[in-house]
């Protein structure tokens, strides 16, 4: 089969809820994937950040083959062996007391809420059922109905009412707004360091504490989603590290099971994650031991590896190089870590043509929010491959 009756099937049988490049990849390892024909292209998505360590790391995959051949599923109605140790390595790398694992980045989400309303009546004392979240405006938190009613996307969630309530929307990076928003009511705020979805989006400088100290002193959780800028990709365990601030509740995913399996978790320590009590929360598959198995490795890895400093470097290396490629088509570049964004003028035409530009010449990204190219290979990816792909780049954001 070609790569066009692979689209044609896709196409006839699956929902169209994407718009994918089109290229299909039947293969990939380390920084590489390769498509149904043959071709080889740098990945520089990443899935969206879930491949940190690389497409199929060998230690993942041995990880994974393993704990396949023993047991996959016991639901949480049993205990594994595998779990207990997940636990303590990701206490041990995060920081964080406890943690709750889940599946999906969005049910990670959804599970930090649950957490913050449970943890606004029973410690502050909030009247039942008035909690009030602040969130920003530009968020993606998924895309369940709770997390797309706080977005400010109309197309994540125009034909999708009614809403959840209990929301409240505030400008991002704008902490003297979030401090005007909060009520006796309030019992999280919740934002992402840095906005992806939105196209790499930088708060200003000192946000990140300033949002710290206004929930320390309001008596308020700070929630960090950390799902696709945690686990090193910006040259940190959490992108909250770059202003050392330690959130109360934090969420992550992608990376923590390498791309291998679906795997999330909320961080928090013993007073907030104990809140929770039998009954009241749960997933027959989160915290399976094929997936706690594929966790540890991957953890592991990021250690082993120095991951988050290799990010620094390479990140800082890949932005200079950017920096350098001169085209009256960029308008900003912006980035931390191996979390690039390249935000185009609104004249040169939106960054999809750049993105299929750059796969016919080997290298695959995607735009986001219309005018930006995110660049975002993984982690293990080395200076000699960047200069292989640096005159693909520059050509490709040059052209007419």
């Amino acid at each position: 089969m070609k790569t066009a009756d692979y689209i044609k099937l896709e196409e006839q049988y699956g929902a169209h809820n994407y718009h994918p490049l089109d290229v299909v990849i039947e293969r990939g390892e380390g920084v590489w994937v390769y498509d149904v024909e043959g071709n080889k292209y740098l990945d520089c998505l990443s899935a969206y950040s879930a491949v940190n360590q690389g497409h199929v790391h060998p230690r993942v995959l041995k990880a994974l083959v393993e704990q396949a051949g023993k047991v996959t599923l016991t639901s949480r109605a049993f205990r594994n062996d595998q779990l207990p140790f997940f636990y303590k390595e990701l206490s041990e790398f995060t920081g964080y007391e406890m943690s709750l694992p889940m599946n999906s980045g969005a049910e990670a989400v959804e599970t930090a809420l649950k957490l913050a309303r449970k943890w606004a009546y029973q410690v502050k004392k909030v009247p039942k059922y008035k909690a009030e979240i602040i969130t920003a405006e530009g968020n993606f938190h998924g895309r369940t109905i709770s997390t797309i009613s706080f977005s400010t996307e109309p197309l994540y969630k125009d034909d999708f009412g009614p809403f959840t309530p209990g929301f409240i929307t505030v400008p991002y990076g704008d902490a003297a707004a979030i401090e005007k928003a909060i009520t006796p009511n309030t019992a999280a705020v919740f934002i992402e360091p840095i906005q992806g979805e939105a196209g790499v989006i930088i708060p200003p400088a000192g946000y990140l504490k300033k949002v710290r100290d206004l929930c320390t002193r309001n008596n308020v959780l700070f929630i960090a989603d950390e799902i696709q800028t945690g686990l090193c990709r910006t040259g940190k365990v959490f992108a909250c590290q770059h202003e050392d601030v330690r959130a109360d509740i934090v969420t992550i995913g992608k990376a923590l099971a390498g791309g291998f399996y679906p795997v999330s978790a909320v961080l928090a320590d013993a007073p907030i994650l104990s809140l929770f009590v039998p009954g009241e929360h749960g997933s027959t598959f989160g915290g399976n031991p094929l997936a706690a198995a594929v966790a540890r490795e991957s953890i592991k890895v990021l250690k082993d590896e120095k991951l988050a400093q290799r990010a620094e470097e390479m990140g800082a290396y890949f932005m200079d190089q950017l920096s350098e490629v001169n085209s009256p088509h960029i308008k900003q570049i912006r980035g931390k870590g191996l979390l690039i964004g390249v935000e185009l003028q609104p004249a040169s035409g939106g960054a999809r043509r750049f993105c299929e530009a750059l796969e016919k010449k080997g290298i695959l990204a995607k735009e986001t929010h219309q005018h930006v190219i995110r660049f975002a290979p993984p982690l293990v990816i080395d200076r000699e491959t960047i200069d292989w792909a640096m005159p693909i780049i520059r050509e490709v954001l040059t052209m007419q």
